[in-house]
């Protein structure tokens, strides 16, 4: 019989192993799994994103980082570990690669077919290499995309507007927040009441509604008093779109972030309860991802009848588009991603979704490092105000975290201050930083972060593959490169990079490399498609750049 497993949050200052590098990678992985969302299976977010392969393979990790030396390196292979071996004390002291397979295999079919045999498993993006903060990264990129729509399109103010979008699960599940903080009313449909309630009690979501025209009247009343609110709506958005929109009601914004990217363990088609979807899984996979994709053409086809009515309609990155055009629907891909409509100018000058969590379990080093950061970038929006916000409106989840959109340069300032602070015993523990996958020069997703690049170099792998290769060598603590699993399988390659601040020159150092190098690789990766804002970094960063290119190269005009 099986033990159940308790999943705590670590804290303090006794360590299990024999140094902080050790240790902090140790937490981490203990705390992916304590925010996680099925945490008994290991898995952390968007249906199969996994900590680890099995639980033999976790325990082995866990033994592993325990006893290892600072001159050692262990080995992950999607989730399982399978060596130590001799390196030296500023390599990485964990390197891994998941999901990974040659590109004519990397399909979903093959990536089940691998899962159930037990030789892969998939790592989402920061579930895998045990970087996941809970929803706070997910609210602050919601919330970053809504702020540069209100800019663009509203005027700078959401208030009164009405947000429409759908699914509250792992990712999803920090839309309604995200929304509320940028001053609109935001309507999230979710086909799970449990995952409702479970917003609600977190204080991502104010207001559950079970039907249609409760929600209306709910997100009516507040676009009248010019007041942000958030209310989940029980429902399959395959249902509730095309009725909204056959109601000749057409919303501000609308986007999606159902599991549409995983058609057999994520989304949910319309017509089926969630007892009949888990017995498809069991009994007829083809069948049920038929199912998910005639449910997908509904759902999108609702979204294009939006935007032709003039709502601002993006894709949030879910590879909903991608299932509806395989499905028939020729004018998916009208319908823009988040990263090339909003978010481009800010990745092409490596500004992106940085992260730190405070080892100690204690909410006041972060409001410490909150405190430095409004100081030194009182003069920056983007940050002063997430921080002022998050502050007030994103409750903890797991060790204490925060995230925030620092860019070349300002995260090695940051990195090197809070090692300072740590060292000075300003902090009661170190900090750990990290950054989503989705940053300027770790990811190539031709259907999200690197959709319509300038010189049509979308699906080209390499920069991750370099990205993760210059953090190896900048002497970063964990260095990861992930492909996806499920419906993601051969659509994308990343790389994750974790660094611990302990307050030692040995830290200082790492940070320093990686920190600088982690987003200069980013600045090249754009300079080399010909953007200008990475050309201009280039040249006030004082980046040594290379340019080798040929006068005229062809590319997107």
């Amino acid at each position: 019989m099986d033990v159940k497993r308790a999943f705590n949050i670590p804290g303090g200052n006794v360590l299990r192993c024999k140094g902080w590098r050790q240790e902090a990678l140790l937490r981490l992985l203990e705390n992916v799994l304590a925010v996680g969302e099925d945490p008994d299976n290991l898995v952390v977010y968007a249906a199969l994103g996994r900590a680890a392969r099995d639980w033999p393979s976790h325990d082995a990790i866990v033994r592993a980082l325990q006893e290892l030396e600072e001159d050692q390196t262990l080995i992950v292979q999607s989730g399982k570990p399978i060596g130590v071996l001799r390196t030296h004390s500023m390599a990485p002291i964990v390197i891994m690669a998941n999901c990974n397979m040659v590109g004519q295999w990397a399909r979903a079919e093959n990536f089940y077919q691998l899962e159930r045999d037990n030789l892969i498993c998939w790592g989402g993006l920061t579930a895998g290499d045990w970087q996941y903060i809970g929803s706070q990264g997910v609210i602050q990129g919601t919330y970053e995309i809504f702020s540069r729509i209100a800019e663009r399109h509203f005027g700078n103010d959401l208030r009164g507007r009405f947000i429409l979008t759908a699914g509250m699960g792992g990712m999803g599940g920090a839309q309604p927040l995200a929304g509320r903080m940028a001053g609109a009313a935001i309507l999230t449909v979710e086909i799970n009441p449990e995952r409702i309630d479970k917003r609600i009690k977190a204080g991502f979501l104010e207001r559950r509604a079970d039907t249609l025209d409760e929600a209306l009247a709910l997100i009516r009343q507040a676009q009248e008093r010019r007041e942000p609110l958030s209310v989940g709506l029980l429902g399959n958005a395959a249902d509730i779109y095309p009725e909204i929109l056959a109601r000749g009601i057409v919303p501000d914004i609308v986007t999606d972030q159902t599991s549409a990217h995983d058609l057999v363990y994520g989304y949910i088609p319309a017509g089926h309860t969630l007892e009949a979807v888990a017995e498809l899984r069991r009994t007829d996979i083809p069948g049920l991802m038929n199912a998910s994709r005639t449910s997908i053409v509904r759902h999108v086809t609702a979204m294009l009848g939006f935007k032709d009515q003039g709502a601002v309609v993006f894709d949030n990155g879910n590879l909903i588009r991608t299932h509806a055009k395989q499905g028939g629907v020729e004018r998916a891909f009208e319908i823009p991603v988040f990263t090339e409509a909003f978010l481009r100018p800010l990745f092409a000058r490596a500004i992106g979704p940085f992260r730190w969590i405070a080892l100690s379990n204690d909410p006041d080093d972060i409001r410490k490092i909150d405190d430095f950061l409004l100081a030194r970038f009182a003069d920056n929006a983007i940050v002063s105000n997430w921080i002022r916000l998050a502050r007030k409106e994103v409750p903890f989840e797991g060790l204490p975290a925060r995230i925030a959109w620092l860019g070349h340069g300002e995260r090695t300032e940051l990195a090197l201050e809070v090692n300072r602070m740590v060292r000075e015993g300003i902090l009661s523990a170190p900090v750990a930083f990290t950054r989503d996958h989705l940053d300027a020069g770790a990811m190539a997703h031709p259907n999200i972060m690197t959709e319509n690049m300038r010189d049509g170099s979308d699906a080209i792998a390499d920069w991750p593959l370099l990205n993760a290769m210059i953090n190896c060598s900048s002497s970063a603590d964990l260095v990861a490169i992930h492909s996806g699993g499920g419906g993601y399988s051969g659509y994308m390659t990343s790389a994750g990079v974790t660094v611990v601040a302990d307050g030692t020159d040995a830290a200082e150092a790492r940070l320093r490399l990686s920190m600088t190098n982690d987003t200069a690789s980013g600045v090249l990766r754009y300079a080399d498609a010909g953007y200008e804002e990475a050309l201009d970094e280039v040249r006030k960063k004082g980046i040594a750049r290379i340019d080798a290119s040929a006068a005229g190269r062809p590319g997107r005009q």
